[in-house]
């Protein structure tokens, strides 16, 4: 099913990239979404699993260097790779994340591109095309989830919380000790890893380094693919660092730009949730038309009520307001040199909540059928409900928002 986009200004290149986008997400990633839902984790990425099927596909396409920036990945506008991301999320957002989390350690390594980074790192996975090169995202600890997103908020500098997994130079290496959680992307498939870790404890969580660290060095182990109620289809998992000695070039971001770099990086990734959001609202607001369509109850469709119809309404509204916002705060916050990262920050609110609230009144209006594994809106519910605790729950995000409103706000324009 297509949809109005009220931006005029779309060209035929944006139109083209959308349509393909949406190609793929229906014809590849709906179905192999569904198969691997069923699965166990370990079943999801063993060899003979579709999972490697998409990926590859993806890559073929070259949706895993979407995000990584001229020259090394994909020549595309900021608006571009928003339309792409919607598309991918209403095809299976578990398997979005995934692809998209593929290309973080090529994507940090862009932050300095220095000879050994581009040669070692940027350019293979940007030429990869059979998904043999995957990175993630290592932030999240045991002791340490949405805490580690809330740059600038007091608690990011407070001495006394400290992150588990540290980095202290010894020459010219650096050593990695300690572990990331159970919740990094792509964790248990993963050759490389973009890690946040800390450098200075002193500094508390603002104390920290982004380093690439290749995932077959000596004193690296993985832990099980995490079981979860919803997105089963991104695999996630722990990573342990035991004595890891990286080259002291892989250590992009040391003490003095970290948390910079953090909100940086977050302004984006915290909008990109928005926009898969949207597309998770936008997937459960088209089923629920079509279903509403053709349901028959007391003699007539569904369609006909007028409950449904303000309803779907409803639905409709909240995806129209989600697209805007997220796709408003990427685009900037991807242009410019300062970012406004609470704008981030609220897209990522608008857009998921929208997402699991859409998800919410779409299992309703099937009645039963919204609680059968038989009909999509089942597992769009439970992967939506993920998204509000996903790259840092909406409530801890809210309070640190709150706290950069009252530092920043009203922002000079331009």
């Amino acid at each position: 099913m297509d949809f109005l986009d009220l931006d005029l200004n779309l060209s035929e290149d944006d139109i083209a990239l959308k349509k393909s986008a949406h190609k793929f997400a229906k014809e590849m990633m709906r179905p192999v979404a569904k198969q691997l839902d069923a699965m166990s984790p370990r079943e999801v990425v063993a060899k003979e699993s579709p999972f490697w099927d998409f990926m590859r596909k993806g890559y073929e396409l070259g949706y895993h260097k979407l995000l990584v920036p001229p020259p090394f990945g994909m020549e595309v506008t900021s608006l571009q790779q928003t339309i792409v991301m919607e598309e991918l999320a209403w095809g299976s957002v578990g398997l979005a994340v995934a692809l998209t989390v593929a290309c973080f350690p090529a994507f940090m390594s862009c932050l300095k591109p220095e000879d050994e980074l581009v040669e070692k790192i940027i350019t293979p996975f940007c030429d990869c095309t059979d998904a043999s090169i995957i990175g993630c995202w290592g932030v999240t600890e045991p002791d340490h989830g949405s805490d580690m997103l809330m740059t600038q908020h007091p608690i990011f500098h407070d001495p006394t919380i400290r992150a588990q997994c540290r980095a202290s130079l010894e020459g010219d290496a650096w050593v990695i000790n300690g572990q990331k959680a159970s919740w990094v992307s792509c964790g248990t498939i993963a050759t490389h890893c973009s890690l946040f870790c800390t450098i200075d404890p002193s500094m508390g969580l603002a104390g920290g380094g982004i380093a690439i660290v290749p995932l077959d060095l000596p004193g690296v182990s993985k832990g099980e693919p995490l079981d979860k109620i919803g997105q089963r289809d991104l695999n996630q998992g722990e990573i342990f660092f035991d004595n890891v000695r990286i080259p002291r070039s892989y250590m992009l971001i040391e003490t003095d730009l970290y948390e910079a770099m953090a909100e940086l990086t977050l302004s984006s990734t915290t909008a990109l949730m928005g926009i898969f959001g949207t597309g998770v609202a936008r997937a459960a607001f088209e089923e629920s038309l079509q279903y509403a369509k053709e349901r028959v109850q007391g003699g007539k469709p569904l369609i006909e009520y007028p409950n449904i119809q303000m309803k779907l309404f409803r639905m409709f509204q909240q995806v129209e307001v989600s697209r805007q916002i997220s796709r408003a705060s990427f685009i900037y916050n991807r242009n410019v040199e300062t970012p406004a990262e609470e704008y981030s920050i609220a897209a990522k609110l608008q857009g998921t909540q929208a997402a699991f609230d859409v998800c919410c009144e779409a299992v309703m209006l099937f009645g039963g059928n919204g609680l059968s594994k038989e009909y999509l809106i089942e597992k769009l519910f439970r992967d939506a409900k993920a998204m509000l605790i996903e790259d840092g729950s909406n409530e801890s995000l809210a309070i640190a928002g709150g706290h950069k409103l009252i530092q920043s706000y009203p922002r000079a324009s331009g």
